[in-house]
């Protein structure tokens, strides 16, 4: 999708699919057809949600995926565990927040660069704030494509 070798239409339908949006299912989706729509929605959901086609299916998506995350069974229990609504309040926090998310990955520096990251934290840091990881805009269509 991110290369434009599918349509809004085609991953759109498959989110639908893998959170069971058809109307009047009542049934619900299988928790790691869930993690797999969250995993897609977090790869792709700025770009789709760009999309005029696009923009229906993240938001009837992210409806459901609200719905779902508190969903109890007869017995008055939550359907779902602990990590799998915690993962999909990242998601659902990470639309909010304009599709950015902490990114803990680390990747070769120069000295330089590990210099001033030391200096940008000492900073943080007596200014009581801290914050460890980087910003990146999840989803988004890569510079090079």
């Amino acid at each position: 999708f991110l290369r434009q070798l599918l349509s809004a239409n085609v991953v759109g339908s498959v989110c639908r699919e893998l959170v069971l949006c058809d109307g009047g299912r009542s049934e619900m989706p299988h928790e790691l057809a869930l993690e797999c729509a969250v995993e897609l929605l977090m790869a792709i959901g700025f770009t789709l949600e760009a999309l005029p086609r696009g923009q229906p299916v993240v938001e009837e998506v992210f409806h459901r995926l609200k719905t779902v995350k508190g969903a109890q069974g007869l017995d008055g229990k939550l359907i779902y565990t602990k990590r799998m609504q915690f993962v999909i309040q990242d998601l659902l926090d990470a639309r909010s927040a304009g599709w950015s998310k902490k990114s803990f990955k680390a990747s070769a520096k120069t000295k330089e660069e590990i210099r001033l990251d030391q200096e940008r934290d000492l900073c943080q840091g007596m200014l009581g704030r801290t914050c460890s990881g980087k910003l990146v805009l999840a989803g988004r269509r890569p510079d090079f494509l």
